[in-house]
């Protein structure tokens, strides 16, 4: 047996024979041409083929999965007509007399060196975007096969990595699983694995190759490994795991559309973090009460240039409608620290976690911040909206960006544009400072949100992304819980609501605590969201005191 390990990217276990399959494009030689309008020529006409192919893909993905997992169809067909990339591989034609394959390939491979460049996850993980575009163009322009692959038997598909087209184009009924040597967990293709219900594990080296092709296997999409040629206590143990996981989906299921309320009596909201579309329609599958922290900074990461007050506010609509009521909390921009979008042109900084970040950089660029307040606000005629403001660390930041908020509604205002003048608006609590000022800032604002994940790293003084630290780093430190306690008194004495929005919130081992400080919501993984509200129903901690 040999047990290769990787990220997992999508939960539950598969057995089957192993089925690799090829990109549907290789790299190939640097292609030199002594007529470039001929390539010119070439190059134009397989940009149209490959946006109708992308149009095609993404109507079929919207029947058959949903409106949010198309969208990264409708992404891919727009970089064909980002007029940046465009011209990019013209100059490689007209420049540097390259055939058109080699200058898709090449320019292609520069924009995507550029993004995984920046040390951002989320970032990088677009430059696989960059590189799937490129590989259908090229595989246009040669003439090679695109997409899918006939299976002859259910099988899971291994693969040096899998575009999105390729992954959605499977014939689900053969799929049993995904298995990758390269990839991550934000990937689009993990994304959509998720969303189809298909055991993924990604980033599994070089244990993955077609050598490894008929081999019966197992894959962990929870755990993350692959189990080649399994034993037999091996295949008896993930037997009875996968039947303990389709179990447990069925009891969790007996929770849909029940409240979330303690044996004691106690009765709070369990909502979902989303860091995109796509989230959220993964958080209404797993019955969310509402969208507790809408990371709108995903919406700046994945573009070469800032977006514009009507991409925000489709966005921010288009999440407020499928909600259907449901609350959608946006977090205005959080970019810095670990998300950097190059167009920003944030200086170099010896510790960024600690410098130009989140509400600094707004209250800073106020044509940004502004552009951002007034597509939220526009939004809020679409559904039940709020906003809520990252890093504050004074009162002072609270008043300023409160005030911009108030001149984007008199604008709006002014102009006839239709917005709740009564939008709930918040504040997260990620440092010390906002912990024990908390009794100052909650009269300024309609409720509190605790960024766990940021409130553990200040208060320990500790990187939450330094493996080095990882044995010393608590997250259930004292420290941490005491200044939640605090923040959670300090706003219901001000008579607002108080919700946790961090990793600790979805950790079970504290729900009680929690409950007893008085948490009035939970806003945690789509994924975590009904073995939460199972805790929550199996407490007895009753009202607080």
């Amino acid at each position: 047996m040999t047990a290769l390990r990787g990220t997992a990217a999508s939960a539950g276990v598969a057995r089957g024979p192993i089925r690799f399959v090829t990109p549907a494009a290789e790299r190939g030689d640097i292609r030199l041409s002594q007529d470039p309008k001929r390539e010119l020529s070439r190059f134009d006409e397989s940009i149209k083929i490959a946006t109708g192919e992308l149009r095609a893909i993404h109507e079929k993905t919207v029947s058959e999965i949903g409106e949010e997992s198309a969208a990264i169809f409708e992404i891919h067909a727009q970089m064909l007509e980002d007029d940046d990339y465009l011209e990019a591989v013209r100059e490689e034609i007209t420049s540097n007399g390259l055939a058109a394959e080699s200058a898709v390939r090449f320019a292609s491979e520069k924009f995507a060196r550029m993004l995984v460049e920046t040390g951002d996850d989320y970032i990088a993980a677009r430059a696989q975007d960059v590189k799937d575009v490129a590989t259908r163009v090229v595989a246009i322009l040669s003439g090679a096969a695109r997409d899918g692959f006939a299976l002859s038997q259910p099988s899971i598909i291994a693969a040096d990595d899998l575009s999105p087209s390729q992954t959605v184009l499977l014939d689900r009924a053969k799929v049993l699983g995904l298995v990758t040597a390269r990839g991550a967990m934000n990937t689009h293709t993990a994304i959509l694995a998720r969303s189809m219900g298909i055991p993924a594990v990604v980033a599994l080296g070089h244990g993955i190759d077609v050598a490894r092709d008929g081999l019966e296997a197992i894959v962990d999409g929870t755990e993350g490994v692959l189990y080649i040629e399994p034993d037999t206590e091996t295949s008896e143990r993930l037997a009875a795991k996968e039947a303990s996981l389709k179990s447990g989906r069925i009891e969790l299921e007996i929770l849909r559309g029940k409240v979330n309320r303690t044996k004691g009596g106690r009765t709070v909201e369990v909502y979902a973090n989303a860091g995109s579309l796509e989230d959220v329609e993964l958080a209404l599958r797993n019955d969310t009460g509402g969208i507790g922290l809408f990371r709108s900074e995903f919406l700046y990461l994945e573009k070469a240039d800032y977006p514009t007050e009507e991409e925000l506010f489709s966005a921010y609509k288009n999440a407020a409608e499928r909600l259907a009521g449901k609350k959608l909390i946006v977090r205005t921009l959080d970019i810095g620290a670990d998300k950097q979008a190059p167009y920003f042109n944030i200086p170099p900084e010896e510790n960024p976690a600690m410098g130009l970040r989140a509400i600094r950089i707004c209250l800073t660029r106020p044509d940004v911040f502004d552009c951002q307040l007034r597509a939220i606000l526009r939004a809020s005629a679409f559904g039940t909206v709020a906003v809520m403001f990252p890093m504050i660390s004074s009162t002072q930041e609270v008043i300023e960006a409160r005030k911009r908020l108030r001149n984007a509604m008199n604008e709006l205002a002014t102009e006839g544009t239709s917005f709740d003048p009564s939008i709930e608006t918040g504040i997260m609590i990620e440092t010390p400072a906002a912990a024990i000022i908390s009794d100052e800032l909650a009269p300024l604002v309609d409720f509190f949100s605790v960024g766990s994940n940021d409130l553990t790293q200040y208060t320990l003084a500790m990187d939450r992304q330094n493996d080095a630290l990882r044995e010393l780093y608590d997250p259930h430190h004292e420290a941490v819980l005491r200044l939640i306690e605090m923040t959670a008194r300090n706003a219901h004495a001000a008579g607002i609501w108080v919700g946790i929005c961090g990793e600790l919130g979805s950790d079970v081992a504290l729900t009680d605590r929690f409950l007893s400080m008085g948490i009035d919501e939970f806003s945690v993984s789509p994924a975590s969201v009904l073995a939460l509200r199972n805790s929550i129903r199996n407490s007895s901690v009753g009202e607080p005191a």
